[in-house]
């Protein structure tokens, strides 16, 4: 197996991060190759995958250790992946997002093909790298858009409008 070990800070809250991880129907916009993510049963999602043309179902099992914000991951079928997410926070506003991504480099590349050896732990580093880019970016847009009160709705005084009349 390797490991892969990567962080990033970001400008929100620990609870906003956290709450953000665990949107599962949100995974595509911040995990390169997931397509489409649902969760289902108490801890289980269903992802569907894309890396290097190569399209696959995985079942995944996700599992909190909320009190110290860590979710751990790993696949159920196939492709043996694992991993944990812990998030630290830093300050009220600012929190460390830690990644820990443990696989075996033979079966990832007989499963999706691709680079193998140096060029594939290469290729699995950026998209973590990127995919904690995305992160960081998805929950600071949701936190500055939380932060703006909404817009007054302008009324016309003594006018009221019933049905379009």
């Amino acid at each position: 197996m390797s490991t892969l070990e990567e962080q990033i800070d970001i400008e929100a809250p620990v609870l906003a991060a956290w709450e953000q991880l665990h949107r599962v129907h949100d995974y595509p916009r911040f995990v390169d190759g997931v397509r489409n993510a649902q969760p289902h049963g108490r801890n289980l999602a269903h992802l569907e995958v894309e890396i290097a043309g190569t399209e696959r179902d995985v079942e995944t099992e996700i599992t909190d250790r909320g009190r110290g914000r860590v979710m751990t991951w790993r696949t159920l079928d196939g492709l043996p992946l694992q991993g944990a997410f812990a998030l630290r926070p830093l300050d009220r506003a600012h929190t460390r997002v830690q990644i820990r991504v443990e696989y075996d480099p033979r079966a990832v590349h007989e499963v999706f093909g691709g680079p193998g050896g140096f060029a594939l732990a290469g290729a699995i580093e950026r998209a973590v790298r990127t995919d904690l880019a995305l992160f960081r970016e998805l929950v600071e847009a949701r936190v500055a858009a939380a932060a703006v009160p909404p817009a007054p709705v302008a009324q016309t005084p003594g006018i009221v409008d019933v049905n379009g009349i």
